[in-house]
Order: structure tokens, then sequence, then C-alpha cells
């Protein structure tokens, strides 16, 4: 390598360096921040189930387990704009003027669906989830005693990759910006991503009711995404004969 190509490789490994320590400095503020609320927090999120079973503490380290996984899961939370904003300006020199700006729309609008799809997951699924598995527990004659960590645990599990995945149409606008992946692509991968998305749902939720309750809006957003992508494609290449003959004349 020479000594032009490795001060440009240099200056990017820098540049990465500097974005990731305003990401990292971001989500240990957004950590303490959530510590300080988890209490409040989890209060929240545990009200439902309070009124349902009992829910114990199963090891003296349960209290502070909880107190951390509900403040990593918060930071993220308010951490992850910074992300997408430091993302986008490590990329944004290789991109056009037009594609920079799309390319910023991006941050709000995965920062939402994120939010949607912690929503999704908290007031539609983990419900019918608990519901179908209180039920079984019910019929079985069993007595619900869960540990406030498990509980916890369990719930995170669902929500939190639940939220990822709705991030799935801007991913796929992103990478076709980027000219990464096709439209044609993602048709021709079309049934094998179905049957991802699936096992994803089946390991995520217990029972087929709640399967279908997942699976049903991942594909949906893979078929928005797919629309998305074939709609911004041909804007890619309009723009592009646009220049060839703006380069002509």
């Amino acid at each position: 390598m020479s000594e032009e190509e490795y001060q440009p490789l240099t200056d990017h490994l820098i540049e990465l360096r500097r974005r990731l320590i305003w990401v990292l400095a971001t989500f240990v503020v957004g950590l303490v921040v959530s510590f300080i609320y988890a209490a409040d927090i989890f209060k929240i999120i545990s009200k439902d189930a309070n009124q349902h079973f009992a829910l114990y503490a199963l090891s003296p380290a349960d209290s502070f387990k909880i107190y951390m996984q509900i403040s990593l899961v918060a930071a993220f939370v308010l951490a992850l704009p910074v992300l997408l904003y430091h993302l986008w300006q490590f990329v944004r020199p290789g991109l056009e003027e037009r594609e920079q700006k799309a390319a910023l729309i991006y941050i709000p609008v995965a920062f939402l669906l994120f939010i949607g799809g912690l929503a999704f997951g908290y007031f539609l699924v983990f419900p019918l989830m608990i519901d179908f598995l209180s039920n079984i527990s019910k019929e079985l004659g069993v007595k619900q005693m869960y540990g406030i960590y498990q509980y916890i645990s369990f719930m995170m599990n669902v929500i939190v990759p639940l939220a990822l995945l709705f991030l799935l149409p801007v991913v796929v606008l992103f990478l076709t910006r980027l000219r990464l992946i096709t439209p044609s692509l993602l048709i021709k991968v079309r049934r094998v991503a179905y049957m991802i998305l699936i096992v994803i749902a089946l390991i995520i939720t217990p029972d087929l009711l709640s399967n279908f309750l997942v699976a049903v809006p991942l594909i949906l957003l893979y078929e928005v995404s797919i629309g998305l992508s074939v709609w911004l494609y041909r804007r890619i290449e309009r723009e592009s004969l646009l220049e060839e003959k703006e380069n002509e004349d």
C-alpha cells in the first residue's frame, strides 16, 4: 500500500474512532439517566403483571440485573438518533448532494420505526403471549410465580428484536441508495426472506396466534421494503439518465 493510499485510510479510521467515541459517550450518559429512572420504568412495565400473578426476586442480584437491563435498553433508545446521525455523517462524503439529503431523512424515520416496533411488541404481542402462557398454567393447575428478572428478560427478548426488525424498510432503502442491493434481488430471495422471518417469529413467540401476529407484520414490512426499493431504484435510474444527458449537452 502506497503512502497516498495509506493516508486516506488512516483519516477514515481516525474519523470512525471519533464518531464511535461520540456515540459511546451518548450511550454512557443515557445509561446514567436511564439508571436513575429505571425503578419508575420497571413499575410501569410490571404493573399489568402484578395484577395477574406474583413477581419475586429469586436471587440477591435480580434487582440489580433488572436495573441494568432496563437501563441498557433505554440508553440504546436514547443513543439511537445519535448513532444514526454519525453513521450518516461517516458515509456522507461518499454520497452525492441529493443522496445526502435523502439519507438524512432516514434518521427520524428509523427512530420512529424502532419506537413503533417497541410499542407493537409491548402493547400487542407480549400481553397475548403472557395470556396464552398463563392460561396453560391455569389448565395445568400450576400456581404462577415468576422471577422478576426472568419476566423482564422474557419481555425484552420479545420486544427488542421486534423493534430492530421494524427497521427493515429503512435498511433496505439505505442499501438501495448505496446501490448495494436491487429490487430484483429482493424479489429473487423473497421466499427465503419469508422463511427467515417466520422462523424468527417462531423463535420469539410460543404460540400460533402470537406467531401469526408477529410474522404477518414482518412479511408486510418486507413487501413494503420491496416497493420502496423499486421506487427509489427507478428514481436513481432517472437521475442517472438526466446526468448523462446533461453531460452530453
